[in-house]
């Protein structure tokens, strides 16, 4: 069974990866993810009883006061306890601030150390007990190095300055909990497109209910400006709804009677009745937010990079940081209350917790942004490889193309002009239903032409009898020679050819401009894959400037195409529509399917382009691209400050606040840098 449970109180990044193999390493829990942006905790166990308080015993063991609660049970922060703590902070940094006038002036050491001592315990009362309690559990963590810091800076002498790292320490926890705070609500914003209750309209009476008791086939009443809660069909009622929430798409769509509507689009002016299609577990607002709630469980290479980093880098750090308190002093190079001043520096810059949450969040924050524009990726995973790939893969049918038939070209031959051929034709099909022939139907608006003796040979075409001769009309397979005519419909007259008719697929208005984009956005190779013939093909491929096509395929060389593609490129992303297109969706590096048509290309999806066209791909692109960067330019930023923080301590340049600010202070910029990313505009 799939579990889920919020893990209240967990403020601390690294602890939050910790708690997740421990609990991935216990027998019975299996796919556990923590997901540290939203505090929520992703397992499969199989079991049912004693859940909760086995995964808080876990918890208990690593992290001190987090609370594993059901997710139905969230409740938000008590503002008292946020406000009494900020009170005591303020506190903290006027009595140290009294403290440090004191040392200019030379007061007694006696009255700053007890003002000091006030400050620290104002500031820093919960990192000590935190530090105490996973010490005591043989753990470093960030409260333990602090406290180490503190205690050390006091037996040094060095009281303003113990305060002022732990006021400093105070502050910038204070700043670094409110900006990822903010990003959870950011990006919980995202999932507010699907209301929690609907006008249920039953025997003429309007009642609200809550959406999800409401079933398939009942009447629902949509007033202005609401959102619409369950997929369904305009009954009674004209409007414009907005899509933006499910495509993208800022332009407003006309909707009256006998149009679809979607759950999570935002209704106009007019009100509307809409009898349901299906029930709110299954509508498309709820279908999004559970691929937007699974996206952040699956983990990007980087995150998992990362999350091995952490665990030998502390204790790396540790042992440099103890190398430079012990080891100079024993070559005679200086004192040993120096050189534990410098090991101290080092010890707090020590901390990951920047890259820890700045990762996660970037592709978080990455997906969220994403989901805004009509993409929705499965992972962080996806983000990456699609970040990378320099070959895209297109399905032709649903795809590049409507998938809507029409006449392109009208080849006469004898004696017969382009209105005698499509009349004839037009004649010939006129009973049939397949899409060719609706197409030439479609296009003839002349008078009809009678004929006699209708027969249908299968996989060739139609005969009949017109003015005493036979009349064939259909595939090449009615040609006795082999004729080079680029064509798909053939006309034969008395056992002469006497027309034919190049019928092609309608290219998607958006598709010439969308390759464009991806030429210049980096992609090397533009590739198209079709079961349709060879000049059907290459007509639409010459039409969009493609750098390659493949014809004539079935499902399996679609995928041997993509794995020969992979090995000579950096990455390959396909983009389809059908239930055909499942295997190679999965094949590729980063497959996506075309809005919410066939569930078997979803299901098989990494990613899905909502609004059902290629629009979003070139943004997908960009984001993608610029989510990689945002994480790779946090994990250079952290490292580097650490670096020179740690360096400049050995010099005896860098002060124990300094390293405070290396660690909350970029901690603090990473994830401001990170929640960015869900306002990019591309």
């Amino acid at each position: 069974m799939k579990h889920k449970l919020l893990m209240e109180g967990l403020d601390c990044a690294h602890c939050a990866s910790k708690i997740e193999q421990a609990i991935a390493a216990t027998k019975g829990f299996e796919n556990v993810s923590l997901v540290f942006a939203k505090k929520t905790l992703y397992f499969e166990h199989k079991g049912k009883k004693d859940i909760v308080q086995t995964v808080q015993a876990i918890t208990d063991s690593i992290e001190n006061g987090v609370t594993v609660m059901p997710i139905e049970e969230k409740t938000e922060k008590k503002q008292s306890n946020i406000f009494k703590d900020n009170i005591l902070l303020f506190i903290a940094i006027a009595v140290g601030i009294g403290a440090l006038v004191c040392e200019c002036f030379n007061v007694s050491e006696i009255v700053i150390g007890i003002l000091s001592s006030v400050a620290i315990i104002l500031s820093g009362y919960k990192v000590f007990i935190y530090g105490v309690k996973s010490l005591s559990k043989l753990r470093i963590d960030e409260s333990t190095l602090m406290a180490i810091a503190v205690i050390a800076a006091f037996c040094l002498g060095q009281f303003v300055e113990g305060a002022m790292v732990t006021i400093l320490f105070g502050i910038g926890e204070m700043l670094e909990d409110k900006a990822v705070e903010n990003s959870r609500r950011s990006i919980e914003k995202l999932a507010n497109i699907q209301p929690d209750t609907a006008t249920l309209f039953e025997n003429g009476i309007e009642k609200e209910v809550k959406a999800e008791l409401v079933k398939a086939g009942s009447v629902i009443i949509v007033k202005p400006y609401e959102r619409i809660p369950l997929d369904g069909i305009v009954i009674q009622g004209k409007s414009t709804v907005d899509t933006s929430a499910l495509t993208g798409e800022s332009m407003p769509v006309d909707c009256e009677e006998g149009s679809e509507l979607l759950s999570g689009m935002m209704n106009g002016e007019g009100l509307i009745k809409i009898k349901t299609t299906k029930e709110y577990h299954d509508s498309t607002a709820s279908r999004i937010l559970q691929l937007v709630e699974e996206a952040s469980i699956t983990k990007s290479n980087n995150e998992k990079l990362i999350t091995r980093f952490a665990s030998v880098y502390t204790p790396i750090v540790v042992l440099i940081s103890l190398a430079i308190a012990f080891l100079p002093p024993l070559f005679g190079m200086g004192d040993l209350s120096m050189w534990i001043y410098r090991g101290l520096v080092c010890l707090v810059a020590s901390c990951p917790c920047a890259i820890v949450i700045s990762v996660p969040l970037s592709y978080y924050s990455g997906i969220g942004a994403a989901s805004k524009m009509g993409v929705l990726f499965k992972g962080g995973k996806y983000l990456e490889a699609l970040a990378k790939a320099d070959t895209m893969v297109f399905d032709k049918t649903g795809t590049l193309t409507k998938g809507e038939l029409e006449i392109v070209n009208i080849i006469p031959y004898k004696n017969y002009n382009k209105e005698d051929i499509i009349a004839l034709a037009a004649a010939c099909e006129k009973n049939s239903s397949h899409p060719i022939a609706q197409a030439i139907k479609a296009y003839y608006s002349g008078e009809d032409i009678e004929l006699e003796d209708y027969k249908e040979k299968s996989g060739y075409g139609v005969s009949a009898v017109y003015k005493g001769k036979e009349l064939l009309c259909g595939s090449k397979k009615l040609l006795k020679e082999n004729i080079d005519i680029d064509a798909t419909v053939f006309l034969i007259y008395d056992g002469e050819l006497i027309g034919a008719i190049e019928v092609s697929d309608t290219v998607r208005d958006e598709a010439r401009s969308i390759i464009a984009q991806l030429k210049s956005i980096g992609f090397k190779k533009l590739v198209m894959l079709t079961g349709d013939d060879k000049s059907a093909a290459k007509r639409i491929s010459d039409k969009l400037e493609l750098t390659e096509f493949h014809s004539n395929l079935l499902p399996e060389d679609k995928v041997n195409i993509v794995n020969e593609l992979k090995n000579n490129s950096k990455g390959v992303c396909f983009v389809g529509d059908g239930i055909n297109d499942s295997p190679v969706i999965t094949a590729s590096d980063c497959g996506f399917a075309m809005g919410f048509g066939s569930d078997a290309a979803i299901q098989a999806a990494d990613g899905v382009l909502t609004s059902g066209n290629l629009k979003a791909l070139p943004k997908a692109v960009k984001i993608s691209k610029k989510t990689v960067s945002t994480v790779k330019f946090n994990i250079a930023f952290a490292l580097l400050i650490k670096a020179i923080v740690i360096v400049l301590a050995f010099f005896g340049i860098a002060a124990i606040w300094m390293s405070v600010i290396a660690d909350t202070g970029v901690c603090m910029a990473c994830v401001l840098i990170a929640t960015r990313l869900l306002k990019t505009k591309v």
